[in-house]
């Protein structure tokens, strides 16, 4: 279910309480409520993904509440299709939210309330500006070259007649002296000279909020007490402050997190490799390492790398974030995720290869699905990703001859094709018992006075095709004895 918050009765004060100024619960005595806001205009960049983490693990830390908040207010932007792939990205990487997401677009009913609040308050005001009067004042502006901006020429002018039924916007009353003051958590200390702040519009003139005042209003009913965000968003800060202040509302903790840049520091894109939460998803990495990598982008413990997601709870604080940009590092991410690889339950490594199998549409052996499970403990030590582990299965689950490397191939001279078929008739009468296998081979070896890599190489081909596996007795008790003898008097034909 959808909360809708335009509604009167879920709004988390009484509305009396909302348009009266200094009425609100001081933040430090509330639970703590982070939030994170994608606008449902395309996939997740990861660098969103590390902003949902960073305010997951700050709630988490601090014992509060994490939500998250659709800004759909793009209308021919955003889409249906966005929006799952968003929830599906924060579903896959654990940061689901605690309730229901809040969509912005259906909240304009609260945002014009709040901005005709402003207007009783006499902190805001009419603007008739027509579109050719604003294209002038930006003309004359690089003129003079300053910066473009409104000249407030309605900000104390009543209409006349000719107003009457044309439509207009609604602009907040910027301070006009003095300065902003942003005690950010991540980037300390910030100002802004109020002369530098514009009469920002928050209602346009077809009745439809503005973001940045829609993000206030958002932000306020559904109590959130710390905003961490991108450092992109730091000047939208000051000009929401303005809403905040003259609506009498505290506002909340601001943190504005570093971006992500690729290894030549230049911003993320898809130049430098996956950027989409779902690319990685594909790509086979593991969300536990991909939360892990990107909570060392730009927050650290001492030198740990290896970080779980409980102990990240009780290690992190926003305040430990860095204020200079991370760059990407993909042979780190792999690397990390071989770690977590190698932890994971092999019942659902075995299930996902599974899965990445069939995408492929390799055909499954009878006992495929069971070799594998069998195998999985080796088979994920010498993989990076799943899908190097799934490449790596492929012979585990075939029935028949596997498919054959060159350098493997090479193995199979003539004098090992005949140590196969003779290894075979003899495997074919020894007992099979699984502690027994490796021992079997190494008698062999002994008996047929060679060196034990002789048997075992031109054996490892014959079964993975590859000359790399997990050990040769545990694929033989995998195989079993009817596949692992095939395999091999199929070799040495």
């Amino acid at each position: 279910m959808i909360r809708d918050l335009s509604k009167a009765s879920d709004f988390p004060h009484p509305k009396s309480a909302l348009l009266a100024p200094h009425q609100d619960i001081e933040l430090d005595a509330m639970t703590i409520r982070t939030r994170f806001a994608p606008s449902p205009t395309g996939y997740l960049h990861i660098g969103g993904a590390r902003t949902a983490l960073f305010n997951w693990l700050f709630a988490r830390h601090h014992g509060g509440e994490y939500l998250l908040r659709i800004e759909d207010t793009d209308r021919e932007r955003s889409t249906r299709e966005a929006v799952e792939q968003i929830l599906d990205s924060l579903a896959w990487l654990g940061l689901s939210p605690d309730e229901p997401p809040v969509f912005q677009a259906q909240r304009e009913a609260r945002h014009r309330e709040i901005a005709e609040a402003l207007l009783a308050l006499g902190k805001a005001y009419r603007c008739w500006a027509t579109p050719e009067e604003l294209a002038e004042m930006r003309e004359k502006a690089a003129a003079e070259g300053r910066p473009p901006r409104y000249d407030r020429r309605w900000r104390d002018k009543e209409p006349g007649p000719e107003q009457a039924g044309k439509p207009f916007a609604i602009r907040i009353k910027a301070p006009l002296e003095g300065e902003t003051i942003v005690p950010d958590l991540v980037q300390g200390e910030v100002r802004v000279a109020n002369s530098e702040l514009d009469d920002m519009i928050i209602l346009r003139s077809d009745g439809t909020p503005t973001y940045l005042h829609a993000v206030v209003v958002d932000d306020h009913d559904m109590r959130i007490t710390h905003v961490i965000r991108g450092d992109d968003h730091l000047t939208n800060t000051f000009r929401q402050c303005m809403v905040y202040d003259a609506m009498g509302w505290h506002r909340p903790h601001f943190a504005h997190v570093p971006l992500i840049h690729g290894a030549d520091g230049a911003k993320l894109s898809k130049r430098h490799g996956a950027v989409s939460v779902l690319d990685f998803r594909e790509q086979g990495f593991l969300p536990d390492a991909v939360n892990n990598y990107l909570l060392r982008l730009g927050w650290g413990h001492g030198d740990e790398e290896f970080i779980p997601r409980d102990r990240a709870v009780t290690l992190f604080d926003i305040k430990d974030v860095g204020r200079a940009a991370s760059r990407m590092d993909y042979a780190k991410l792999t690397h990390l995720n071989g770690q977590y690889l190698r932890l994971a339950d092999d019942d659902m490594l075995t299930r996902d290869v599974l899965e990445r199998l069939a995408k492929r549409t390799v055909l499954f052996g009878t006992d495929g699905a069971k070799r594998l499970r069998m195998l999985m403990p080796f088979l994920k030590e010498r993989a990076k990703t799943l899908e190097e582990l799934t490449g790596a299965s492929v012979f585990a689950v075939q029935d028949g001859a596997p498919a054959m490397e060159a350098k493997a191939e090479a193995l199979l001279t003539p004098e090992a094709k005949a140590r196969l078929a003779d290894l075979a008739a003899f495997l074919q009468t020894a007992p099979w018992e699984k502690q027994d296998l490796d021992q079997w081979l190494r008698d062999y070896a002994e008996v047929k006075g060679i060196k034990l890599g002789m048997v075992a190489q031109p054996l490892r081909a014959a079964l993975s095709g590859s000359t790399t596996s997990p050990p040769i007795d545990a694929v033989l008790w995998a195989l079993g004895r009817e596949e692992a003898t095939l395999r091999m008097f199929a070799a040495s034909a």
